[in-house]
């Protein structure tokens, strides 16, 4: 018999712990993960709804690249605070 799917990622829509999802119909925020760090969970909403990050970084333009450098320079401390911060998974997913 399978494990039962836990609440909390059904709610969120997510298929699993740890994997952000576009959240395109909410009002303020982009993207959703239910994060998980060893039986601490936690649902994080991310990203401002509508506003692009930084695309893929091969061949990028030298103008996304500067965006990029002040973007993890700002956010450098959220961002070190690991899969439990909205930070960590912004700095994953969009920039």
């Amino acid at each position: 018999m399978p494990a039962k799917k836990d609440p909390r990622l059904t709610r969120a829509g997510v298929s699993g712990f740890n994997k952000p999802k576009r959240t395109p119909s909410h009002p303020t925020k982009s993207h959703v993960v239910v994060a998980k760090v060893g039986d601490k969970v936690k649902t994080i909403r991310f990203g401002q709804q509508g506003v692009k990050g930084s695309p893929k970084k091969k061949g990028e333009s030298s103008s996304y690249a500067a965006r990029r450098k002040p973007f993890k320079a700002r956010h450098a401390a959220n961002i070190k605070k690991g899969r439990m911060s909205a930070a960590y998974w912004a700095d994953k997913v969009k920039w």
